[in-house]
């Protein structure tokens, strides 16, 4: 069960930040997103990446930093430093209403940004970087040709990403002073560094550096074929399972003393992150479900038929296993293909279900585990009568 709600609180300067919390029902641990530069909180990859990690237990706050996106305040007059301070405010902000968090998770310059912010967390447990530049003064590359003009005149004005933004002398000055590299080796903080191969805005380089000045623990993922701003949703997909999964190891479980593990329940609940979009929760383990593109939805998930067909999937491979073992079956793998459709002129649903099974096995050996699979306790729910009982929960 996920929420996610419109917030804002201070920044550095006292200005409101404004800001977007993705919270489970009873989260785990709670993940604070730097975006890069001249990006904002509601940049397809931080927010596929907060829909991912919100499925997993994990609270994630984004925010527009100070001059961007809907946040208060005047970008010409910013820098790195007072990004990683409107960083540090965001911190406070989750510590006194929520948590502190347990990890930072930064993209591009902001990734710099969550490396400078991290030894300034002592509650956390790791920092996640995407995409992250090595130095804070990588980012000039992006105006190089107006470099001359504001060290001349003091300021320009720059195309970024097909908008104007104002760069004044100062921001020079602060990016070329920062050095978080050589705090990393004191950091005492896990590490993981995700970085595509072939970006041409941030090198490969930037991660081999930032991963080589790091002690252990820490942990490096190519993204392969991602670029800068992981536009591509199986990229983000992939880049938010992952640092779930690698953070996983430093986190709690989910199920807490208010929310203990409950088992045969499964719950579901709208995300609103996206049209259909919502969570399933088998136990511990989450779930998107959603509908595809062509009947409206943004195919954040699997959609209910195809849970159907997953489930009669999964209760016929386990139960072919089970008897297999039980009777000394030398079956190597067992794999099922199901389809769904509804029969023309009939009242009639058929799932079709092909099963593969593989090792030296006799005929009578299929024979026998084909007549097994009839017998799968979902087969049998689904071919026999089925009683739903529904009722409206009490509102709090």
């Amino acid at each position: 069960m996920t929420d996610s709600l419109k917030i804002e609180f201070p920044g550095h300067s006292g200005q409101m930040l404004a800001a977007r919390l993705d919270m489970p029902a009873h989260p785990r641990a709670f993940a604070l997103f730097a975006h890069c530069f001249t990006c904002g909180k509601d940049i397809f990859a931080a927010a596929r990446i907060a829909e991912r990690l919100t499925a997993q237990g994990i609270a994630v706050l984004r925010f527009d930093f100070t001059g961007l996106g809907s946040s208060e305040g005047e970008f010409a007059n910013t820098n790195f430093s007072s990004n990683v301070q409107d960083l540090l405010a965001a911190v406070e902000f989750l510590r006194t209403q929520y948590r502190a968090p347990s990890l930072l998770i930064g993209h591009s310059l902001g990734g710099a940004a969550v490396l400078s912010a991290a030894p300034h967390v002592p509650e956390l447990v790791g920092v996640a970087t995407l995409a992250a530049p090595s130095s804070a003064a990588h980012v000039t590359h992006l105006f190089t040709g107006s470099v001359e003009e504001i060290e001349r005149t003091g300021k320009a004005e720059v195309m970024l990403a097909g908008r104007p933004f104002t760069i004044e002398k100062q921001f020079l000055d602060d990016v070329a002073s920062h050095d978080f590299l050589s705090g990393l080796a004191h950091m005492k903080k896990a590490l993981l560094v995700c970085h595509a191969p072939l970006d041409d805005t941030v090198g490969i380089e930037n991660a081999n550096a930032i991963f080589a000045a790091a002690h252990h623990p820490k942990s490096f993922v190519s993204l392969d074929t991602a670029d800068h701003l992981l536009r591509k949703r199986a990229d983000a997909v992939y880049a938010a399972d992952i640092i779930g999964a690698w953070a996983s190891r430093f986190l709690p479980e989910i199920a807490t003393e208010e929310a203990p593990l409950e088992p045969g329940l499964v719950t579901v609940q709208e995300t609103r992150t996206g049209r259909y979009a919502n969570e399933v929760r088998a136990g511990r383990h989450p779930l998107p479900a959603s509908e595809p593109a062509e009947i409206g939805g943004d195919d954040s998930g699997p959609g209910p038929f195809d849970y159907l067909l997953a489930s009669l999937g999964a209760c016929t491979s386990i139960t072919l296993r089970m008897y297999a073992e039980r009777k000394q079956i030398a079956v190597e793998r067992i794999g099922v293909s199901l389809r769904m459709r509804k029969l023309e002129g009939e009242e009639v649903t058929e799932m079709s279900r092909e099963i593969t099974l593989e090792g030296n096995l006799s005929q009578e050996d299929r024979d026998r585990l084909l007549a097994i699979a009839e017998r799968c306790p979902v087969h049998r729910a689904l071919t026999h009568e089925i009683r739903i009982v529904s009722a409206l929960a009490n509102p709090d």
